[in-house]
């Protein structure tokens, strides 16, 4: 017992220290008409606080009617507004966006004249269901809980609805390499890169997936295409473990680990992620890594420590 409470107490004083608290939180979508599917150039989403802070801000849409922004603080609750000249306004309320998963909002707005000549009850409506990004957006919210499985689901479904929904397959992808499904993540990162997805995430997924199915060929492929920069990967990693994230922080270590072999900070961190999910065996393996590239490092002492209870 007493042995078990010291290595969670250790494994969780070793998490990377930061000064600000990672609460932001990325907004996404695109703006169309309800009638033609085309998009708004001219519409403008606005974002409100309704609680905890004072804050409003605009955010103009591309020619695409696509928009993307960050809000520093995810904690709170949130207005959305969407505005275009010549259509019905679009206005939710106490929005609650999840921390670490984009959150999609793609809206139809729906003409004047087009809700005027709408059933009785329909001409209030200024959006129209979408299966694909409904499912998807569960699924963001499960995985931003912790309910892996679940989560996975809700994206098998988002990408049967809509095959070309790049976000959907992104998704899917992280959250099988999440559930160590290889073959899942594998598909669902190849359909991502073929509709143009984030090459750099789904190439490290790729790397991951294949790494781990035993596929050495289709790995060392992989590893040619991941960025070089270690330190950048390593970073990105922490502010993942600030926010108590070590399967969203995990990925971007052995990324860190492919492009520097040496890397030893990477190492313990892995190390310490393993010990405290219990996987005593590669805990011991990157902790002794960590120590044998740097005996003398500010973390050799905690490494010796952990290897010592792990045994």
């Amino acid at each position: 017992m007493r042995k078990s409470l010291a290595v969670c107490l250790l494994a969780l004083a070793s998490v990377a220290t930061s000064a600000f608290a990672v609460e932001e939180v990325r907004v996404l979508g695109k703006i169309t008409d309800t009638v033609t599917k085309k998009p708004i150039p001219d519409a403008v989403v606005t974002v409100s606080s309704t609680e905890s802070i004072n804050f409003k801000s605009d955010f103009p849409v591309k020619k695409d009617g696509t928009f993307a922004f960050l809000l520093l603080k995810g904690t709170i609750k949130y207005k959305f507004a969407v505005n275009a000249p010549g259509y019905a306004p679009y206005e939710e309320t106490g929005v609650k966006f999840t921390i670490g998963t984009p959150n999609v909002k793609d809206i139809e707005l729906t003409p004047p004249s087009a809700a005027a000549a709408a059933p009785s009850g329909k001409a209030a409506e200024t959006t129209k269901a979408d299966p694909a990004v409904a499912a998807f957006n569960e699924g963001a919210g499960l995985a931003n809980d912790g309910k892996d499985a679940e989560a996975l689901a809700k994206f098998d479904e988002a990408v049967a609805a809509n095959e070309k929904l790049t976000r959907g397959w992104e998704a899917r992808a992280k959250m099988a390499i999440r559930t160590k499904n290889w073959a899942k993540a594998i598909e669902s990162a190849n359909k991502a890169l073929a509709l143009g997805g984030d090459e750099e995430d789904m190439n490290a997924i790729l790397y991951d997936a294949y790494s781990s199915s035993g596929d050495k060929a289709k790995a060392a492929e992989m590893k040619k295409k991941l960025p070089a920069n270690a330190s950048a990967l390593y970073n990105d990693a922490v502010k993942f473990l600030n926010a108590g994230k070590d399967k969203d922080a995990e990925p971007l270590l052995k990324q860190a680990i492919a492009a520097d072999e040496k890397f030893a900070m990477a190492y313990f961190q892995l190390g310490m992620i393993y010990a405290r999910t219990s996987q005593n065996a590669d805990a011991r393996t990157n902790l002794q890594k960590y120590i044998e590239l740097d005996p003398k490092g500010p973390e050799a002492g905690t490494a010796k420590e952990m290897l010592n209870y792990l045994k």
